[in-house]
Parts: C-alpha cells; sequence; structure tokens
C-alpha cells in the first residue's frame, strides 16, 4: 500500500491577490533565524537517533549489562562490559532502524508513528537501508572480535528474529508478542556469555525468562491502550484479535506471576541461606505492584488500568535488575 500524502502544513494560506502582493512585498522581511548547516545537522542527528528507538536499545543495554554482573559477580572485567555494551547497542541500534523500514507504510496510518522520519519523508529508505547494515555489520563484527563468537551470535540472533521474524508476524497472528517476547530477552545471553557464562548454564536461560514474562504485562498494556490504532494500521495484537480484552488479562496476569517465580528462582541459584530469603522478600515487594495492578487490569480492562499496568511494569523492571545485581555482587 502507498504511503499517504504528507498532512497540508498548519500555516497555509490561499495565494495572496496582486495588490495585497505588492503591499506585503513593500514590507521589510520580518527578522527570523536562517535554516543552517548546524541546524540540519542536529536534525540529521536527531532522526538517525530516532530510527533506532533508543529507548528499546537502553533497556536492552541495562538487562544485557546485569546478566554480565550475574555472569562474572565482582570479577567482572569493566573492559569486557564496556565492549559488550557497545556491540549490543550497534546490533539493537541496527534491528530498530530495520523495524521502521519494514514498517514504514504501516507508520504513516498510525498517529503516534506518523512523524517518524521515514513516514515524514526526513531520510529515504535507501539511507535507513545503508545506515542499518553498517550499524548491523559493525555491532556483530564488534562483538566477535571483543567479547567472542557466542555472544556475536547471539547477538546475531537477536537482530534476526526481530527484523525477520516478529516483525512480519505483527500483521499476520497475535502470537508476535511471544516471539517479540523472546527476541527482546536475548540479549541477555550476550551480556551472561560475554562475561565468562556457558549457554548451559541454567541462570543464563532463566535471565532470558525474565525478560520474556516481564514483557507480557508491558506490552498487552501498550496494546490494549493503542489497539484501535494498531487495528486500523493492520498489525493483530491480541487485544484487536480478542477485542474483549480477557486473553490480554490472562496474558498479563500469567506474565507477571511467572516473573516473579523466575526471579526468586535466579536468587536462590545466586544466593543461599538468609541473603536469598531477604533478596527473595525484596523481589516480592519489587513486584507487588505489577502484579497487583495486572490483577486489576483483568478485573476492569480499560485504558486506565492499562496504564497503571504498564508504569508498573516500566518501576518494577529495573528495581528488579537492581535486586539481580546485589543478589550477583553479596554472593
Amino acid at each position: 500500500m502507498a504511503a499517504p500524502p504528507p498532512p497540508a502544513r498548519l500555516h497555509h494560506t490561499a495565494e495572496p491577490n496582486a495588490s495585497v502582493a505588492g503591499e506585503v512585498a513593500a514590507r521589510p522581511a520580518p527578522d527570523s533565524a536562517p535554516v543552517t548547516t548546524e541546524s540540519s545537522a542536529v536534525s540529521l542527528r536527531s532522526d538517525l537517533v530516532t530510527l533506532t528507538k533508543p529507548r528499546i536499545v537502553v533497556m536492552v543495554l541495562v538487562t544485557a549489562a546485569v546478566a554480565a554482573v550475574a555472569a562474572a559477580g565482582r570479577s567482572l572485567d569493566l573492559v569486557v562490559l564496556l565492549h559488550t555494551l557497545l556491540g549490543t547497542a550497534l546490533v539493537g541500534a541496527s534491528a530498530g532502524t530495520m523495524n521502521q523500514i519494514w514498517e514504514r507504510e504501516i507508520d504513516c496510518r498510525m498517529r503516534r508513528t506518523r512523524t517518524r522520519p521515514l513516514p515524514a519523508g526526513r531520510i529515504s529508505t535507501a539511507a535507513a537501508v545503508l545506515y542499518c547494515a553498517v550499524l548491523g555489520i559493525s555491532g556483530t563484527a564488534y562483538l566477535a572480535i571483543f567479547t567472542g563468537l557466542v555472544p556475536a551470535a547471539f547477538g546475531l540472533a537477536t537482530w534476526l528474529t526481530y527484523v525477520l521474524i516478529y516483525t512480519p508476524m505483527k500483521t499476520r497472528t497475535a502470537w508476535n508478542t511471544t516471539v517479540g517476547a523472546i527476541s527482546g530477552a536475548l540479549p541477555m545471553m550476550i551480556g551472561y556469555t560475554a562475561a565468562g557464562g556457558s549457554v548451559a548454564d541454567p541462570q543464563g536461560w532463566l535471565l532470558v525468562a525474565v525478560l520474556v514474562a516481564w514483557q507480557y504485562p508491558h506490552f498487552m498494556a501498550i496494546a490494549w491502550m493503542y489497539r484501535h490504532e494498531y487495528g486500523q494500521a493492520g498489525f493483530l495484537m491480541t487485544p484487536v484479535v480478542e477485542p474483549s480484552g480477557r486473553s490480554a488479562a490472562a496474558q498479563s496476569v500469567a506474565g507477571a506471576l511467572a516473573l516473579l517465580g523466575v526471579l526468586v528462582a535466579l536468587v536462590c541459584l545466586l544466593d543461599s541461606g538468609w541473603s536469598a530469603a531477604v533478596l527473595s522478600s525484596l523481589m516480592l515487594l519489587v513486584s507487588y505492584g505489577l502484579i497487583r495492578d495486572s490483577i486489576r487490569f483483568a478485573r476492569q480492562r480499560d485504558d486506565a488500568s492499562a496504564r497503571r499496568m504498564m508504569r508498573a511494569s516500566l518501576l518494577q523492571l529495573p528495581a528488579a535488575m537492581l535486586v539481580l545485581v546485589l543478589a550477583a555482587l553479596w554472593a
């Protein structure tokens, strides 16, 4: 489908008649700041950052760093961590850019995405593809050189599942959330294996399970709040396919409860005795709000309860990551 035409300029007026045109021409031009090369460069940098979905990249980096701490504890090599985060950032930025390339026409149909650089026409598709390729290839190569082939393989797996499986699935089946949750959780294994953890360690996969479970209440809240826009754009999110919200609510509650279980299991692997008991209690404390608000959403299924659940998820994840760091350093 062809992208819709760009909206009309807000200050467009009818062409003035000859007399008015002459009068306007006679007036001195008002002082105005000309468009400079510097301002254009700033705008381009801003658009290039926007293409990468920076908020998602930041979340990925935080979780990868926590996974590295969980793997190495107090013996973590900070230089290795820095290399890991840089390579992961490049791969994540490439995946976010390709996602926006893929969905550029769909983004034109949604109010919250139509001003992105590609739908708005500020960056060409060819330039975005080149940018994506440079980021992805350099990020994967960087991980392979400075952290090893296994972290690089997990970086590549993250890119492939996010771009080639999750992104096209969004317009085909509501199962896209499950695939997206897995893709969003794989960077945990980048950080874990880069810091010395093994692919065979159950601890690493429990870290992946943390993010998989967390993404259900988080994304179901977003999908519910924007269900009408998603439906009009052709995205088959769960609240679009099942408008009553029962399925989205059930997945949210299940995800929130599973998240607590996985977090407690991780704490018990990292620590033992009274410290494990204390940290498990902290996990219950930081997860209580998300469990409470997911149950509230299951009962009410309205925008207000969905928004509360989303906010609770945004508070719960960094708090839980902090407790995991304490558990790893305490061990």
